[in-house]
């Protein structure tokens, strides 16, 4: 569709032929006005140079920029006569068998990422196992004989070789697998295309990438990234070919458009989550709460199906490599250890406590992601070379290696060595029979420090030992996210909160009688208070970490610390995943338009003057106007004029840019003459072939007896758009826009006639800032 290395023009030059130029759809080339309808020629292109220029002297990444380099999806069906004709075709039992697949994919899409899953975290254990017995006999060797530098050295060198390889994938083959994938996966929900988040190369490099960085020892997790793969699984099954293998298995093509394919990457995503958390109930709400923007009833129970499946397949195939084949108790890729009712009860007068940690958790986790914000604006501004981005996660890797070193260096926290204690311990300088606490926490993956957190019992950390381990914790997991590594968020937030909720537990029990504190318990509390302050789910969470638990009894103090750390960090700063939405400029529709603008009409939030076709229209205009790159536009409204000289051309459809491309493409043209078609018609199949990456206009030769054909644009164009008078607030515009999934939305008068078009970068440009409603300028980044 639009080419990438264009340049976008913010001119809005008159086109010859009474073509005029139409609004910006969301492409990497097109035109926008800055303010509403004063892009007239000149004062236009001097605000073109004077813009470009302010643009180029400093590097265009703020938050208030909205990039035009996104495009949106089509959630809205185009309803031409080809789709109707083949729906009244279908019969019941048509519909039935289609239903059926829907119920079929999705249990694919269940198992595959069930698989995935499994393979992550064999890789992780596997790498990580050898890693650490390296590690520890180095150690145990080096402390008898001193040169325990060395010991160091190693640490650092295999933590930085593994972030290496890990990083070096992510920056040279695929940058957007890069994070846990969650804000891209919200955004495609949402309706924007992110280039390539969907791609069989981006999952390879997604797994590969995580199960390197987590292996690496960086304060990472392996949860975040299971939901981009989920996603990226569905939107796969769903299409029955892979355009990247470039094979085509001829099923599945009722499903090759965009609703359809949203409708299964929700599905995806919650897979993923489940297998993560071993959390089906969890994943179905995360998919509703944080990811999808468009949902029904059906969807509710496929979605549940493939959230089912996927875990089921995890235990299964884990009972196998954990040598219990059959037994299907094994929870998700986390598990935080059961807690036992009896031991952990919580009395009316802990319910103030539970509050006060969440508050906590809120304002950490604020100061978390207003830290985090700040680094990624440092980021983007000076390394967005790659090999910079793979030294600094490779640094990051060295650091962490060796704060985690120092700390257990000097740490003098040692405890008795039990039974299953610690899966790798270290001795050091501890007695005989004894090991460093601090050791169970650094020296080990995320997941199991957080389980040692939640069920050692009371007196195996030192509060000195938990104090200075979440101080640096903080600062090294607040580093590590965002670098070109695939991470998650989730297992170093939950370590974070385990951390200092422990620290919080032994605390109490300083107070006379406080035979309730149970550091475990608050450990848990502190988990939660910090996921919630940081990326500030509710719903979802409660049910995930009271399925990943095993324990009910939990539900409310979870809710409860979870709400009051959304409603204090919200007073502060956003979410994690909405701030790093923000930071890449991209036009993300929210539920509801902001409140303050009713007082904006649809005359002044569209885009003018439009780009239209009529319905019989000249092959070589055509072509002329797909050309242009000034103006890379993805849809223009069919006019006609009955006929009639001197009377204005009323709307009549919408066509998009990928329909005239097939068009060309099959040469579907009417010559002059006797007005007979040239060639066969064209079905749906046609379309669904070409999609998703239709080809570019430059690819297709039209001779110059062809461009004086006629093509009739009557069968493919869309002929009931949707339309709003230009006198309709921007409210009501928002929410027809929003709700249907809208990709163009015509603005006319009250005699039928175009005078403007909106679309998503028109309606996300508006937001609520510190002074009321703000206008975000548009730039080409």
């Amino acid at each position: 569709m639009a080419d990438v290395s264009k340049r976008v023009s913010w001119s809005g030059r008159e086109h010859p032929h009474h073509h005029q130029q139409q609004p910006p759809e969301e492409e990497e080339g097109e035109s926008t006005p800055l303010l509403n309808g004063t892009n007239t020629g000149g004062a236009q292109h001097g605000r073109e140079t004077e813009l470009t220029s302010k643009l180029d002297k400093d590097v265009t990444h703020t938050e208030n920029l909205l990039s035009l380099k996104y495009e949106s999806l089509d959630y809205d069906n185009s309803e031409n006569l080809l789709f109707l004709e083949e729906e009244r075709r279908i019969n019941h039992t048509a519909f039935r068998t289609v239903e059926i697949t829907r119920w079929v994919i999705c249990g694919m899409i269940g198992i595959l990422t069930g698989l995935i899953a499994c393979f992550i975290d064999i890789m992780v254990e596997q790498l990580a196992g050898v890693k650490y017995k390296v590690i520890k006999d180095n150690i145990d060797k080096f402390t008898e004989k001193g040169g325990l530098s060395f010991s160091l050295l190693l640490w650092a060198t295999l933590n930085a070789a593994f972030v290496m390889v890990g990083s070096l994938i992510v920056a040279f083959i695929e940058p957007v697998a890069a994070g846990s994938g969650i804000p891209q996966i919200k955004c495609f929900l949402n309706g924007v295309k992110i280039p390539h988040v969907v791609r069989l190369k981006t999952l390879v490099v997604k797994v590969c990438g995580v199960i390197f960085s987590v292996a690496g020892g960086l304060a990472v997790g392996k949860e975040g990234p299971m939901i981009h793969s989920g996603a990226v699984v569905a939107a796969g099954i769903s299409q029955g070919r892979s355009t990247s293998l470039k094979r085509d298995f001829k099923i599945f093509e009722y499903f090759r458009r965009d609703t359809e394919k949203r409708d299964f990457v929700s599905a995806g995503a919650a897979a993923g989550v489940s297998a993560a958390f071993g959390a089906p109930v969890g994943g179905v709400l995360f998919s509703l709460e944080e990811g999808a923007s468009f949902w029904n009833q059906l969807l509710t129970w496929r979605i549940f199906f493939a959230s089912m499946i996927s875990t089921f397949t995890l235990n299964f195939v884990l009972s196998f490599y954990n040598q219990k084949p059959g037994d299907l108790s094994n929870p998700g890729l986390i598990n935080f250890g059961r807690f036992d009712t009896d031991e952990n009860t919580y009395k009316y007068f802990e319910l103030p406590i539970f509050i006060v940690m969440g508050a906590i958790g809120g304002m950490i986790g604020a100061l978390f992601n207003a830290l985090n914000n700040c680094l990624t604006v440092f980021r983007i501004r000076y390394l967005h070379r790659r090999y910079l981005q793979v030294i600094e996660a490779m640094l990051v890797a060295a650091v962490t290696a060796t704060v985690s070193f120092v700390m257990i260096y000097y740490s003098t926290d040692c405890q008795p060595l039990r039974e299953d204690a610690v899966e790798y311990p270290l001795q050091l300088f501890c007695a005989d029979g004894q090991y460093s606490a601090m050791a169970s926490a650094f020296f080990n993956t995320p997941e199991k420090s957080v389980r040692s957190l939640f069920h050692d019992p009371p007196g195996t950390f030192n509060p000195q030992t938990l104090g200075s381990f979440t101080l640096l914790y903080f600062f090294l997991a607040c580093w590590t996210y965002g670098l070109t590594v695939s991470a998650g968020v989730f297992i170093p937030s939950l370590l974070l909160g385990a951390a200092w909720g422990r620290l919080f537990g032994i605390f109490l029990t300083y107070i006379p009688n406080s035979t309730w504190a149970d550091p475990g318990k608050y450990a848990l509390m502190g988990a939660a208070a910090q996921l919630g302050g940081i990326v500030r789910m509710t719903l979802s969470l409660t049910v995930i970490m009271v399925e990943a638990t095993g324990n009910v009894t939990y539900g409310f103090p979870i809710m409860l610390v979870l709400i009051t750390a959304k409603i204090v960090g919200d007073i502060f700063i956003e979410g994690l995943y909405d701030l790093h939405i923000k930071l890449q400029s991209v036009p993300f529709l929210h539920w509801e338009a902001p409140v303050t603008s009713h007082s904006l009409t649809a005359r002044e939030v569209m885009s003018t003057p439009v780009t239209c076709l009529h319905r019989r229209e000249k092959v070589g205009i055509v072509v002329d106007i797909l050309s242009n790159t000034a103006s890379n536009h993805n849809g223009f409204p069919v006019i006609e004029n009955n006929g009639e000289t001197g009377q204005p051309s009323r709307l009549c459809g919408l066509i998009l840019r990928s329909q005239l491309i097939v068009l060309l493409k099959h040469k579907v043209f009417v010559e002059r003459e006797n007005m007979s078609m040239i060639q066969g018609r064209l079905t749906l199949k046609d379309f669904r072939d070409a999609y998703p990456r239709f080809p570019p206009i430059q690819s297709i030769h039209v001779s110059q007896d062809e461009r004086d054909c006629l093509m009739d644009l009557t069968e493919f164009m869309n002929p009931t758009p949707y339309t709003v008078p230009q006198e309709a607030s921007l409210p009501r515009v928002f929410k027809l826009f929003r709700a249907l999934g809208l990709r163009h939305l015509v603005v006319v008068d009250n005699r039928n006639r175009v005078v403007g078009l909106v679309t998503r970068k028109d309606l996300a440009r508006y937001r609520i800032g510190k002074h009321g409603l703000e206008e975000i300028s548009l730039a080409h980044t």
